[in-house]
């Protein structure tokens, strides 16, 4: 298998490089590990760190409230433009993760696809901070993220389990399990996991 050259953007300056053209984790439809339990989305849902705006088009096409949020200006641009193509409704709006309080709304769903492994340690318990603020009561936190179990040095930073475990602490982990994430080019390992605040 061709490992894969995408090197992790860090900063929004650094996305708007990747979407001048397709960036390899855009594989234009949503992630077959989200689809598969789309049917557990409820309420409004949060699609943070959306890109394109697959997922949150994806709860659009449930019936659901959906709003996808992105620090990237040229990725709001393309899921705007999506959702106007396929005739369905969400909104899209750039934001911070790190300042989900700031949309003034509570989230039933949160989903998170590829976002969480973005983080250094100190963003990452901003972000954890950050969701406490967007998750209505009941509200439940989907992510999908890098594995520590994907070999090579390409991509983004591998996220363990235990790495998982100790950023949430203080949540309900109700589903933590190996999965795969799609890129343009190759199927990466992947931890799955759905947690809810306590």
């Amino acid at each position: 298998m061709t490992e894969n050259p995408v090197r992790q953007p860090r900063r929004p300056e650094d996305f708007a490089v990747y979407y001048a053209e397709r960036p390899p984790w855009d594989i234009g439809r949503p992630q077959p590990v989200i689809q598969a339990h789309a049917g557990e989305f409820t309420g409004a849902v949060l699609d943070i760190g959306c890109g394109t705006g697959e997922h949150a088009l994806l709860a659009a096409s449930l019936g659901l409230a959906a709003t996808g949020v992105d620090t990237s200006p040229e990725a709001i641009e393309l899921a705007r433009a999506k959702a106007a193509e396929r005739g369905l409704t969400a909104r899209f709006e750039v934001a911070n993760a790190v300042d989900l309080g700031a949309l003034g709304q509570r989230f039933e769903t949160i989903v998170d696809s590829a976002l969480f492994h973005v983080f250094d340690d100190a963003d990452r318990v901003r972000y954890v901070a950050s969701l406490g603020d967007a998750i209505a009561d009941g509200g439940r936190y989907h992510l999908l993220c890098f594995s520590d179990e994907q070999p090579g040095e390409w991509g983004p930073r591998r996220i363990s389990e235990r790495e998982i475990r100790e950023a949430f602490r203080d949540w309900r982990i109700e589903v933590l399990e190996r999965a795969t994430f799609d890129l343009t080019n190759v199927v990466a390992q992947a931890w799955r996991a759905v947690l809810s605040p306590r």
